[in-house]
């Protein structure tokens, strides 16, 4: 296998590295930028334009320049929050359909100016290689979806490349930072704040194998977050001082954002900077004086978000902070001091245990990471080992309404997990298979990741059998087989569609699992002990209408009375009455009591009936 490079695909800009001779290193242009900002300008005529001249040419043309185009991959027009990021170009986002951003009469996919991007590092690789690689690693946020990853993968073949893996980018910092070298069984959190996500995931090392303990974040919190507060700021002073209306003037907006991002980066090494804006319009001109103090008030809202996350991973892992043996730093968004002084006080770090890693430069760790994750495919390592897991749990919806567990959140990957299931009616001809994410009980809380039907042979309930498969693979992608174990005939469907929901919904789900865990408990409690009482009181019936003429009154009276309870209970349940699990249990446990008489005397007859078919007793 030749040479597989490492890329991480950024919101605000993006690198490609190479391991060259053992050594992992990101790759420059001809100027020696190595990165190239993530941005696309799309001509009238021509080829696209892509990454610092794109960028140089957003003020002039806002409306055919692509900009933070990675927060609407795999994304779909019935996401509310799809276009809230856009600044200046157009997004279309209709009902269920992708997101695009039409331009002189042509709809592009996020995955299209994804690939443009993905070209020229795929270009600029080859100008530091032998040969134009082939072949690459694409880094994506621990918090990607099943539709964003393949939008992702998508992308690359786009561009020509073949797509050996997809990991998470906090992964693949922990390989760039060498943590392979510390003790057996450290654990490591990697703090991850880009320009448009944020990811937190906890990692143990273990006899060379990176296991990713938990993970948590949000793909859409990052510093285009901190520039939008810090644009909005400057426009109110830009107002005051009599300037134009930023929201009039897409060319103004574009400069504005230019400005404020640039000024945001001078103040992680400065206290004060200017920012000047001559000839907003022939006759104003606009310049201010911005402090980090300043800065850091606009920004503590959007870097106190992460500490949510940062407590659910850790509580999901199941450590304390000072577990930890080291937290680091990536994203160019925590070369920010207050980041740094946050997450610091986040994990306790003041106290030296654990310890705030900063050795790595943020920007290139993913990048590296990505490129030893392909040395360690292509063979140039041979002692590391990268596991990831799945961040949500995966299964079916059961009768009744709810959700069957087959992967929980937190399972390493790649796994591959199945359970047998049966039907509940006489001769169905087919079973529909709906596949959900999510933590909570009932089916209808969870996430829909799509639907299928599997066909069979119609026999008695509970005589049909089928197995269901679900394989996820190393980019974290779900395939599901379901087969019908009699006949074999089966089908495999890869979840192309996963929920194109905001992350911020995603977080809400996993609290409300926690907030309503006592409700969901006791609704699956109540609904398995409906399943129970109805399959009991069916069984009753039967027994009596063929058996009941030869008990004793008194208990056939007994069962009657039992029987007339469940069924009233049940009934009430029909009518959206509030019956609780336990008065049905208890119903269902008097049923069972009266019907020990009744139980009896059928195996009676059944063993009676295995003996005269012996030749045993006399016919």
């Amino acid at each position: 296998m030749g040479k597989i490079i490492g890329i991480d695909l950024g919101t605000t800009n993006s690198l490609v590295a190479v391991v060259d001779s053992g050594i992992p290193l990101v790759l420059a242009d001809d100027q020696g930028r190595r990165l190239t900002p993530s941005v696309v300008r799309v001509p009238a005529s021509g080829d696209p334009v892509v990454g610092w001249e794109a960028k140089r040419a957003r003020a002039a043309h806002p409306k055919t320049t692509i900009t933070s185009i990675k927060r609407f991959m795999g994304r779909r027009g019935g996401d509310s929050d799809s276009t809230k990021d856009a600044l200046g170009y157009p997004v279309r986002a209709e009902g269920n359909a992708p997101v695009t951003v039409p331009l002189y009469g042509r709809e592009w996919t996020p995955e299209e100016v994804s690939a443009e991007i993905l070209k020229v590092l795929k270009t600029l690789a080859g100008e530091g290689m032998i040969e134009l690689p082939e072949a690459a690693v694409i880094t994506v946020p621990a918090y990607f979806n099943d539709a964003q990853r393949n939008a992702t993968r998508k992308a690359g073949e786009l561009a020509g490349l073949r797509v050996e893996r997809i990991i998470n980018e906090p992964t693949a910092a922990a390989l760039a930072y060498g943590l392979n070298s510390l003790k057996e069984k450290s654990k490591i959190a990697v703090y991850d704040l880009g320009g448009g996500t944020f990811d937190l995931s906890i990692l143990e090392l273990n006899k060379g194998v990176f296991q990713v303990l938990a993970t948590c974040g949000n793909t859409r919190l990052g510093g285009d977050d901190i520039d939008r507060a810090l644009v909005g700021f400057l426009s109110e002073q830009l107002g005051q001082a009599g300037g134009p209306a930023v929201t009039k003037d897409a060319g103004i907006a574009a400069r504005l954002a230019e400005a404020a991002e640039e000024a945001k980066i001078r103040l992680s090494t400065e206290t004060e900077t200017t920012i000047a804006l001559p000839f907003l319009t022939p006759e104003f001109s606009f310049e201010f004086e911005l402090s980090r103090e300043q800065l850091e008030c606009l920004t503590k809202p959007v870097v106190a978000r992460t500490r949510e996350y940062c407590l659910k991973a850790l509580t999901d892992a199941g450590l304390a902070s000072e577990d930890l043996d080291q937290v680091i730093l990536v994203g160019g968004q925590s070369r920010m001091p207050l980041v740094r002084e946050f997450a610091s006080e986040i994990f306790g770090c003041d106290d030296g245990k654990p310890e705030l890693n900063t050795t790595q430069n943020p920007d290139e760790a993913v990048a590296l990471g990505a490129a030893i994750q392909g040395g360690i495919l292509s063979g140039d390592f041979s002692d590391l080992l990268l596991l990831d897991v799945t961040p949500l749990s995966l299964g079916i919806e059961t009768f009744g309404g709810l959700m069957n567990v087959i992967i929980p959140r937190n399972t390493t990957i790649p796994v591959k997990r199945g359970e047998a299931f049966t039907t509940v009616a006489d001769y169905q001809k087919d079973v529909l298979i709906h596949v959900l994410q999510g933590e909570r009980e009932k089916a209808a809380d969870n996430w829909s990741l799509g639907r299928f039907t599997l066909e069979f042979e119609p026999q008695p309930k509970g005589m049909a059998k089928m197995g269901v498969q679900f394989e996820i693979d190393a980019d974290g992608i779900l395939h599901v087989l379901a087969r019908d174990i009699k006949s074999g005939n089966e089908k495999i469907v890869e979840m192309r569609s996963a929920v194109d929901v905001d992350d911020d919904d995603v977080q809400q789900m996993i609290e409300e699992s926690v907030e309503h865990a006592f409700d969901d408990i006791e609704e699956r409690r109540c609904v398995e002990a409906q399943l129970r009482a109805e399959q009991t009181t069916e069984a009753t019936r039967k027994g009596l209408e063929t058996y009941g003429g030869e008990l004793p009154g008194e208990q056939r009276a007994e069962i009657e009375t039992a029987l007339a309870e469940v069924a009233a209970l049940l009934t009430e349940k029909e009518k959206g009455g509030t019956i609780t699990a336990a008065s049905l249990k208890d119903s269902n446990a008097r049923l069972d009591s009266a019907t020990q008489p009744l139980a009896e005397l059928m195996m009676d007859r059944v063993m009676e009936q295995m003996l005269e078919n012996r030749g045993v007793l006399p016919g």
